[in-house]
């Protein structure tokens, strides 16, 4: 099974692009989630999320709506794997789990995270700590992209996410890899230039694919697809809704292909 989406939904420039005009932000899951088959959500990155906004969330969208939610800042960028903010997530996730709506916990670790022995511990520690939720592991480092490191995913039932990002020195190249039963790939956008020289963060993702791009991934993705359950696509080139429209582009040449 092949999911097409894009890495989160509210974004305030999608109106007129994407949603109505005049659409209330409370109203957009609802809308995004008549097209869309899941989402990425960013917001328990940044802040604690709770049990009751993922009920809200829920109440909002189909009952086959999955969710994919990245996992709190704290426990990816400052190391906290303590039993309150554990404990917190995983109560969090609660009613998503019940529901069967969990698509995975997305683990996105920062470019100073590199491939050591200590780093490598915090995988297994972190594995450990999220029991057994189905989780993804994101790198930014190209020092992660070693046979002993897919052994350890494999081994820990962590899915390696694949990313499309801008071709520069130190990030990861366009590879499929499968190590668990969820494929995952995220397509970040190529902004060779605004990547690291940027005002704001959102410039880096303001790149749209070009068809012949996204055709490059078509025979990835049916490789990936081979070897899993299930394949999560998120488009997160999200300024002026490209993501969108990506998302459109590759979820047609997938069925032009026979993929879905």
């Amino acid at each position: 099974m092949i999911l097409v989406a894009t890495s989160g939904y509210a974004y305030k420039d999608w109106k007129g692009r994407f949603y109505p005009e005049n659409m209330k932000d409370g109203d957009m899951l609802a809308f995004y989630s008549r097209e869309f088959p899941f989402t990425e959500v960013n917001s328990s990155y940044y802040s604690m999320p709770t049990p009751y906004m993922f009920y809200h969330m829920m109440k909002k969208t189909p009952g086959n709506f999955i969710f994919v939610v990245k996992a709190y800042g704290g426990m990816t960028h400052q190391r906290d794997l303590g039993d309150i903010t554990v404990g917190r997530f995983h109560d969090a996730l609660k009613p998503l789990v019940e529901a069967g709506r969990l698509g995975c916990v997305l683990a996105q670790f920062p470019y100073s995270f590199h491939n050591n022995e200590k780093n490598r511990d915090y995988l297994k520690k972190l594995r450990e700590r999220m029991k057994d939720l189905p989780l993804a592991v994101e790198f930014r480092s190209d020092d992660w992209l070693r046979l002993e490191v897919i052994r350890l995913l494999r081994e820990n039932d962590m899915a390696f996410v694949c990313v499309d990002e801008p071709p520069i020195r130190g990030l990861l190249p366009p590879v499929v890899v499968a190590t668990s039963s969820i494929g995952y790939v995220r397509f970040h956008g190529r902004n060779i230039r605004k990547w690291y020289n940027h005002e704001k963060s959102y410039e880096r993702y303001d790149y749209l694919y070009t068809e012949m791009e996204l055709s490059e991934w078509v025979p990835r993705i049916r490789e990936l697809s081979r070897k899993t359950k299930v394949v999560f696509i998120a488009m997160n080139n999200h300024f002026n809704a490209s993501a969108v429209i990506n998302a459109r582009q590759l979820l047609g040449l997938l069925k032009e292909a026979g993929n879905i």
